[in-house]
Order: structure tokens, then sequence, then C-alpha cells
């Protein structure tokens, strides 16, 4: 059964920093691209970081410096954690990954993700 639980959203200070959490099942976290994307009301699904199976990550310009993005190889999870948020990093964050097979060469389509979390909101004030 193919799952990501997403956890560790919640509302901060601009300037302040939250770490989102994604529990994967071990066959996604060994294969293909996993990457976190955000969605704001009234604006399109954007991808904000990815990491390939061997921990490359790629960043959105608009986190570049701020976000950086992790796996546990132990407790199977990946991580975002995000320093100097700002207003308009509030959003509905997801976890994704490609499943076997995929890359991040196009990390910031959601239509190379197969599988997404319920997603964890984020909100800066």
């Amino acid at each position: 059964h193919v799952q990501l639980v997403e956890s560790g959203g919640g509302s901060v200070q601009a300037g302040g920093s939250l770490r989102l959490s994604c529990a994967a099942s071990r066959y996604m976290y060994d294969n293909g691209c996993m990457g976190w994307f955000r969605q704001a009301p009234g604006k399109e699904r954007e991808g904000v970081a990815a990491i390939e199976s061997d921990g490359n990550p790629s960043y959105a310009e608009s986190v570049k410096g701020r976000f950086t993005i992790s796996k546990d190889y132990v407790k199977n999870t990946l991580y975002l954690h995000m320093t100097n948020l700002k207003p308009e990093d509030s959003a509905l964050y997801y976890c994704a990954a490609t499943g076997d097979g995929g890359s991040c060469r196009n990390y910031e389509s959601p239509r190379e993700f197969s599988y997404w979390g319920q997603g964890t909101q984020v909100t800066v004030s």
C-alpha cells in the first residue's frame, strides 16, 4: 500500500521557521523523485523542492537559500526545513513521489508525480 503522510505545518510569524515531515513507504523512498509542492487559494499547485534517490536536491527560485529538502534513510522520512518564512509562503503543502523510474528532471510539474499526501497547512503572518 502506497502512503505519504505529512506533518509539521502550522502558523508562524514572518521570519520564522518550520519543518515539514513526510513519512513514506520504503518503496517510494528508494526509487524515483520525492518532492514538496504547495498550493495557495486561487493559485496553481507549485513545485517547491525535490530530491533524487541519490540525494541530489532541486529548488524553486522563490525558496532557494531559505528552504532545505532532505531525507532520513533510517526513519523513511522526507523533510522540508523552511526558514525566513514570508507571508507569500502561506499555502497547503503536499509531499509527492514519482515512484519507480521517475526523476526530478521536471520536478515543478505535478503531472510527474503519481503519489500524493493529504497536505499540511502553513500560514505565515
